[in-house]
């Protein structure tokens, strides 16, 4: 695989049955290399097969959140026909109607449902203040900010548009009304069975964005007004999913008081009883990077995707709490969406060789319905990785990944790139990722791994890298036993697989993957040249400057006033004098989450160090820069890292 073949990449997702079952519409998203954009439309398909997929939706642009109505005549979709904002559309499934266009949007529309009686549609929207009807930056009036957490990376400020609830007519007679407003941020919807209320999940009290409790709502959809609290601003709840009897609300939880926490699939009575946690007994996280969704209902069953070492499955729970979880779509995979209707599960997956496809799953019968994602491979030379296990120097199993380079040749000898993942609370494993493929293509042999600190493995093993002020869990801190891990999987490699050269060496990772970087440089000189991506290199600085500031005391356990000592220990940037190894540092200009300033000190440092370091810049970006940047962006990172390690490590 060679950089420009990510024009070549598809994407298949959000898969919506009909209420009988039979059909079901999904999305297929595509690269445009030419025109430097993202295309998506929506597609149907018959869940038996007896007819080939088909578009359904123009996909001029960007289709997308294909719903069906109640009675699956209809299906509304959200649109973006215009560079800025969104527009929301209703088009019979059968030949021959008109589309309905319901509402033209200034943003996205981000959540969508429709009514049980099918005569309306709510959605979660952000609403613009008034200054933004000042074409002119100059022409507008400060803004003013009171909390926390007032801008959000790849969104901007958020202060001045905070999102909430709107409900529409679906035959297009009336503007969209809003539900909610305030300055609070309002998440998730779900219509009660009747029609009448609207359940969704925000911080609505005055300390949110310092106790960062979110409590489960109710609305009234004909009155609005103030909604109606439904639990007790202790716990952090998202994603609800009305119950088909009206009673609870199925949700996700989690502890906001400590980072990280599994999030897991619970029930709260609307009665005021007390809430009861399903999924605790799996001690995995419930609410993975990729793939989930609010709980669906299944008859009195709940399903859920969540992972486990590597893969990402979808589970069954009892809601009344009496069952426990049991894996119904399992495999070397990740699940990345799903939808269920009584008899027939449909969902979307990948793995480490073959982009997403669309899947249904009838009487434990599965059953792939298309073959977008099965092209890439055919068109193209793909590693496929071997597993393998690590031990650190305390003994602790570490699970880790090798893909030979293309062109692979027995007797060969093959330089090694140490890739690490974000998060830290994420996972590597078994999904198709392009670097991946294209780091392999130019002939490396390529390294990955989860380490402590990692996701999909127990509550614990995701705490072992948590501040050790932190009395909840005590653990070493970034840069402890996660560095240790790393290392034992670079020795590990070094050994197993003798076509390895330990003498080129290379490192790379982005956000805490670059931070990680950063830290492994200043403390070895192991690696021939290191790439650290969007970075944390001073973490005091960041619980400053980031989009989710004053987020970090959960992870190091005391707050950057009461011990800066502490946030200084964990920063790479303390050990700058040590840095030798040739270093690329990587970011973009508009990432919020690990500002520019994180680079800028470090390349600073660097150079005034004169030691060999070049820094690479790219406007208009975020921290989502390789995930979803521009295409031509995302060519040209892969170009300069390939041209990097050829240079270093040739």
């Amino acid at each position: 695989m060679k950089p420009e073949a990510v024009g070549d990449l598809t994407n298949v997702g959000e898969p919506r049955l009909s209420p009988d079952g039979r059909a079901v519409a999904f999305v297929v998203t595509t690269v445009d290399l030419e025109e430097n954009a993202y295309r998506s439309r929506v597609w149907l398909a018959a869940t038996d097969g007896s007819t080939p997929p088909r578009p359904f939706s123009a996909g001029e642009k960007r289709d997308g959140r294909p719903r069906w109505s109640p009675d699956g005549r209809l299906l509304a979709f959200v649109s973006h026909r215009d560079d800025e904002g969104a527009e929301l559309y209703v088009l019979p499934v059968a030949e021959g109607g008109e589309v309905v266009k319901l509402a033209s949007w200034p943003e996205e529309i981000e959540e969508l449902a429709w009514s049980p009686d099918g005569t309306r549609l709510a959605f979660t929207a952000r609403q613009q203040d008034e200054r933004y009807g000042k074409k002119e930056a100059k022409d507008r009036p400060p803004r003013r900010i009171t909390r926390l957490f007032s801008r959000l990376d790849s969104v901007g400020w958020t202060v001045d548009r905070p999102k909430h609830l709107f409900v529409v007519a679906a035959d297009g007679s009336s503007r969209p009304r809003a539900l909610t407003s305030g300055a609070f941020e309002d998440d998730g919807l779900s219509w009660s069975p009747d029609g009448r209320r609207i359940a969704f999940c925000a911080g609505r009290h005055d300390r949110w964005d310092l106790d960062l409790a979110v409590d489960l709502f109710t609305v009234d959809v004909e009155l609005a007004g103030e909604p109606d609290r439904v639990t007790t601003t202790t716990d952090q709840w998202s994603s609800p999913s009305w119950s088909p009897d009206g009673a609870a609300a199925a949700v996700y939880w989690s502890d906001p008081s400590i980072s990280p926490t599994h999030a897991q699939v619970a029930v709260v009575p609307l009665d005021g009883a007390l809430p009861v946690v399903l999924s605790r007994e799996l001690d995995r996280h419930c609410t993975p990077f990729t793939g989930f969704r609010e709980p669906v209902w299944d008859g009195a069953d709940l399903l859920f995707s969540t992972e486990d070492g590597g893969n990402v499955g979808l589970y069954r729970v009892p809601s009344d709490g009496k069952g426990k979880p049991e894996l119904i779509v399992g495999g070397e995979r990740t699940v990345t969406a799903f939808d269920a209707k009584p008899g027939i599960i449909a969902f979307t997956a990948t793995d480490a060789t073959t982009p997403s496809d669309l899947f249904v799953l009838v009487d434990q019968e599965e059953r792939r319905l298309t073959s977008i994602g099965a092209r890439f491979p055919e068109r193209h030379d793909i590693s496929t990785p071997e597993r393998f296990t690590a031990l650190a120097s305390d003994g602790t199993e570490v699970e880790a990944w090798l893909m030979r380079p293309a062109g692979f040749t027995p007797g060969g000898r093959y330089p090694m790139l140490l890739n690490i993942h974000g998060g830290p609370f994420t996972q590597y494993g078994n999904r198709f990722f392009d670097e991946f493929q294209v780091q392999a293509g130019a002939g490396y042999a390529v390294l990955y791994a989860n380490p402590r600190g990692s996701s999909g493995y127990s509550e614990a093993w995701g705490r072992a890298i948590r501040g050790p002020q932190a009395a909840e869990a005590l653990g070493s801190g970034w840069g402890g036993v996660d560095y240790d891990d790393l290392m034992a999987v670079v020795d590990e490699a070094v050994r197993r697989f003798e076509f390895v050269d330990p003498e080129r060496l290379g490192v790379l990772g982005g956000s805490y993957g670059g931070y990680m970087t950063s830290w492994i440089v200043g403390h070895t000189d192991r690696f021939r040249a290191a790439c650290s991506e969007r970075a944390v290199n001073d973490v005091l600085a960041l619980e400053y400057g980031s989009d989710v500031g004053g987020l970090f005391r959960t992870y190091v356990g005391v707050t950057h006033l009461e011990n800066p000592d502490e946030y200084r220990r964990w920063s790479p940037i303390e050990h700058v004098a040590a840095m030798r190894t040739p270093l690329l540092i990587l970011h973009s200009e508009n990432d919020l989450r690990c500002p520019p300033a994180q680079a800028d000190e470090l390349f600073v440092a660097l150079r005034m160090l004169e030691r060999d370091v070049e820094m690479v810049r790219f406007e208009g970006e975020s921290h989502e820069l390789s995930r979803a940047g521009a295409p031509k962006h995302r060519v040209q990172r892969l170009e300069l890292l390939l041209d990097f390690f050829e240079r270093r490590l040739s």
